[in-house]
Formats: C-alpha cells, structure tokens, sequence
C-alpha cells in the first residue's frame, strides 16, 4: 500500500466544505430568533467565502496572491460588521432588555 502525500487536497473538496458552511450560515440565519446567533450566521457563511477564495486562488493563480488579499478584505470588512452589530445589539438591549429579532420593531408605526 502506498501513499501519496504530495497529492493535493481536490478543489471540489474545499468547494463542498465552503457550500456546506454557507448553507448552515443560510439556515442560521433564516431560523434564528435571537440576533447574536444571527450575527454568527453571516460570519459562517463569510468565513465561507473566504474558503473559496482561498481555494480558488490556490487552484487559478498560482504563486499570485490575490485571493488571499480579497479574503483579508472579506476579514476586515467581517470584523467591522461584528463590532458594528454587536454595538448595535447592546444599545438595543439597554433600550428594550431582549435580543429577540421579533420583538424589534423601530420602524413601525
């Protein structure tokens, strides 16, 4: 029996992991009542975004760099979009004492 450890990890195999990261984030996002739980969907389903791009990059570009550059740019914007929801969060918790998605109503009537 032998092994080939220099065998690359197939590109359908990143694809799979990614496809199936992003659906959890999708069903978190659509089923979830409490916003916390919300704000991680949408991280799940960018970390999965970054798995492509860094899975495609390996694949298309070669020695070239710029799907690690696009995912450091997908991080970034992820940890503004955290720091920003979850502020938003605490100042609604403060206010109405719940993180509950349906009891928010601030701009209905």
């Amino acid at each position: 029996m032998t092994s080939d450890a220099a065998s690359p990890i197939p590109l359908e195999a990143f694809l799979a992991v990614a496809a199936m990261l992003f659906c959890v984030g999708v069903w978190g996002l659509i089923n979830s009542r409490n916003a916390v739980r919300v704000l991680m969907s949408i991280e799940l389903m960018l970390n999965a975004v970054n798995i492509n791009l860094m899975a495609f990059s390996n694949y298309l570009d070669g020695q070239l760099i710029r799907g690690q550059v696009f995912a450091i740019f997908v991080i970034t914007v992820a940890a503004a979009e955290a720091a920003v929801g979850l502020a938003i969060l605490l100042s609604l918790y403060r206010n109405r004492e719940t993180v509950d998605m349906e009891r928010f109503n601030l701009l209905r009537w």
